[in-house]
C-alpha cells in the first residue's frame, strides 16, 4: 500500500507531502481545486508518460516520489525477474528535467519506463469514470472472471501447451511450403547434397590438412633445421650436452671447497635431462621427415576441393559445411519421405491440439463457475444500489482456441427484471455503467491483492440512499485494501477513516495547489461544505455529525 506521496514542480503543485492511511482515504475538494492533478502525479510512478508542460516551472525538475509498504504482497519473484533489490519498504520515483528527460528509480536503482509500468500495475489501480468504458474490453472481462475463478496457474499452462500447438502448427505450414519449392527444386538439391555427401568432409579436417601440406611443402628446410639442432646438441665435442656434462664436473669438484657447489652442478644435471629428451624429440622427428611429392600433391588436391566448396558456399569452415550438408540432407528427405515427414508433424500437431484443447476445456469449467458466482455477486450488489430489478449475467462463450483459451466472455445487462439481457456497453447508461463496475471491482477485489485501489468520482450520478450504499461498499473494500476515494458526496465522504481535502491558493506567482488531513472537527465542517454549499448552516453541520456516527 501507498505509504506516503511527495511532489515537487508538478502543474500546480509546488510541494506536497502527504501521508496516507491503511484504510479508506477520503479525497474531496472544489472543482478544478488539484484533485485530478494529484491522480496525474500518481500515475508519473506508476509509470505514464509525461512531457515538460508536467512541470509547475519549467527551471526546476519535476519529483513524485511514493513510498510502498510491500509486505505480504508475494513481490519478490517480480524483483528478482527485474534484477532490483527487495525491501518490504519500497520507494519508487520519478524525475522530469525541464529538459523532457525522464528517469524512474526503485529503491534508488534507475529503471526503465516499461519495467515502472509493470510494477505500477502491481501495486495501485486506478479507476475514474472514463475507465468504466473497461467493460467493453474483452481483456477486461475475461480478467475480472480469470481473477474471481483463481485460473492463473492454468492460464499459464495453458499459455505453454498453446504456445507449442501454434509452434508445430507454424512448422506443418512452413514444411508444406517448403516441400513444393523442393520438388521444383529437386534436382538442384538433390546435386548439392551429393556434391558434399561425396566429399566426405569431417570437422578439424581443414586445419590438418593446412598443416600437413605446410610439412610436406617445406621438407627440405624443416630436415635442415631439426639437423642442425640435433647436432648443437649431441656434438661430442662442442655440443651443448658435452660442454653441460664438463660444466657439471667442474662444480662437483668445488662441493668440498664451494657452499653451493653440489647445488649448482644438480642444476646443471637438471638441464642437461631436459635438453636430452628435447635432442631425442628431435632426432624422432627427424627420421620421420621425407621429401614425398605424391604425398604432397594428394593433400594440396584435397585442400583444393575443400576450399572450391567453401567458395562456391560462401563460408570460411568445413563446420559450416557439414551444417550446410545436413541441410540439404534435410531437404532431400523431405523430397523423398514427403507424405512420412508430413504425417509426423501433422501428428505433432494433433497431440498438442488435444494438450490445448483439454485445459481449455478445464479451464472454461473454471471461467463458467467465476462467471457464475460474478453474475449472481454483481445483481445482488445492484440491487444494494437502488438498482433492484436490474439483471447482469457473466455469460461464457466457446470460441475457437486462442491465446486466451477456447473462451469470450460477455457481460450481459437489463435494467428492468423483464427486459431482454443484451451487451451491457450497448444498452447501460453511463450511471448504470458506473455501478456495475463497482460492483466488478467490489467483487474482484475480494480474491485480488493488489494492494491499491484509486476510486475518481466513480460515485458521480448517484445521490441520497444510493450514495450511502455506494459509500458502505467501498467502505467495505477497505477492509482487505487500501483505497483512496475522489468523491463529491458527503454520504461517501463520512465512510473514510482518512480526509483529505485539495484546495487552491492564488499567490503572488500564480496559483497554487494543496492537500491536507482534516482533523473531525474539519471534517465536520467539509462535510457540511459539501450538504450545504458555501454557506454552512447548523443543520448541516448535525448532519454531518450524524454522517460521521
Amino acid at each position: 500500500m501507498i505509504l506516503r506521496v511527495t511532489v515537487e514542480n508538478y502543474a500546480l503543485i509546488r510541494h506536497l507531502d502527504i501521508t496516507l492511511g491503511s484504510g479508506l482515504n477520503i479525497i474531496t475538494g472544489e472543482t478544478g481545486a488539484g484533485k485530478s492533478i494529484l491522480l496525474g502525479a500518481l500515475g508519473l510512478i506508476l509509470g505514464n508518460r509525461a512531457d515538460t508542460a508536467a512541470l509547475a516551472d519549467n527551471v526546476s525538475n519535476c519529483v513524485v516520489e511514493a513510498e510502498f509498504d510491500l509486505a505480504g504482497y508475494d513481490l519478490q519473484p517480480f524483483f528478482e525477474e527485474q534484477d532490483l533489490e527487495y525491501d518490504d519498504h519500497c520507494t519508487v520515483r520519478r524525475v522530469i528535467t525541464p529538459a523532457g528527460k525522464s528517469r524512474a528509480y526503485v529503491n534508488d536503482l534507475p529503471v526503465q519506463l516499461a519495467t515502472l509500468k509493470e510494477l505500477g500495475l502491481r501495486l495501485v489501480d486506478i479507476h475514474s469514470q472514463h475507465r468504466s468504458l473497461l467493460v467493453a474490453s474483452e481483456e477486461f472481462r475475461r480478467s475480472v472472471v480469470d481473477n474471481l475463478s483463481a485460473s492463473h496457474p492454468l492460464l499459464s499452462r495453458y499459455a505453454e501447451a498453446y504456445a507449442a500447438l501454434r509452434s508445430a502448427e507454424r512448422e506443418l505450414e512452413q514444411t508444406r511450403a517448403e516441400a513444393e519449392r523442393n520438388r521444383a527444386d529437386e534436382e538442384w538439391v538433390r546435386y548439392q547434397w551429393e556434391q558434399l555427401s561425396a566429399a566426405a568432409l569431417r570437422e578439424g579436417e581443414l586445419a590438418e590438412l593446412e598443416q600437413r601440406q605446410s610439412e610436406l611443402a617445406n621438407s627440405e628446410e624443416i630436415s635442415e633445421r631439426i639437423g642442425g639442432a640435433v647436432e648443437a646438441l649431441g656434438a661430442e665435442e662442442r655440443g651443448v650436452l658435452t660442454m653441460l656434462r664438463s660444466a657439471e664436473q667442474s662444480m662437483r669438484h668445488l662441493s668440498g671447497v664451494w657452499s653451493i657447489g653440489e647445488e649448482m652442478a644438480e642444476r646443471l644435471r637438471s638441464v642437461q635431462v631436459e635438453l636430452k629428451d628435447i635432442e631425442a624429440t628431435l632426432s624422432d622427428a627427424l627420421d620421420r621427415v621425407e621429401a614425398d611429392p605424391a604425398a604432397l600433391a594428394t593433400v594440396e588436391e584435397r585442400l583444393a576441393t575443400i576450399y572450391a566448396l567453401l567458395r562456391k558456399h560462401k563460408v570460411d569452415t568445413v563446420e559450416e559445411l557439414l551444417a550446410i550438408q545436413a541441410e540439404y540432407g534435410r531437404r532431400m528427405e523431405l523430397i523423398t519421405d514427403f507424405e512420412g515427414v508430413i504425417t509426423r508433424l501433422e501428428k505433432s500437431v494433433t497431440e498438442r491440439r488435444a494438450t490445448a484443447t483439454e485445459i481449455a476445456a478445464t479451464l472454461t469449467a473454471l471461467r463458467q463457475q467465476g462467471a457464475s458466482q460474478l453474475s449472481s455477486g454483481v445483481t445482488e450488489m445492484l440491487a444494494r444500489l437502488g438498482m433492484s430489478g436490474a439483471r447482469f449475467e457473466c455469460r461464457i462463450v466457446p470460441i475457437p482456441l486462442s491465446e486466451s483459451g477456447a473462451d469470450s466472455v460477455e457481460y450481459l445487462f437489463s435494467s428492468s427484471p423483464t427486459g431482454t439481457l443484451l451487451p451491457i456497453e450497448k444498452i447501460a447508461s453511463g450511471g448504470e455503467i458506473s455501478r456495475v463496475m463497482l460492483c466488478l471491482k467490489a467483487i474482484a477485489a475480494r480474491c485480488a491483492k493488489l494492494p491499491t485501489i484509486i476510486f475518481d468520482e466513480i460515485d458521480t450520478g448517484v445521490s441520497g440512499r444510493v450514495a450511502d450504499v455506494t459509500g458502505e461498499v467501498i467502505a467495505e473494500l477497505s477492509d482487505t485494501m487500501q483505497v483512496l476515494n475522489i468523491t463529491h458526496l458527503p454520504q461517501v465522504a463520512s465512510k473514510g477513516s482518512d480526509h483529505f481535502v485539495v484546495y487552491k491558493e492564488v499567490t503572488a506567482t500564480g496559483a497554487e495547489s494543496h492537500i491536507r488531513r482534516l482533523t473531525h472537527e474539519e471534517r465536520i465542517e467539509e462535510i457540511a461544505k459539501m450538504l450545504s454549499g458555501a454557506t454552512v448552516t447548523d443543520a448541516a453541520r448535525e448532519q454531518a455529525k450524524q454522517l460521521l456516527g
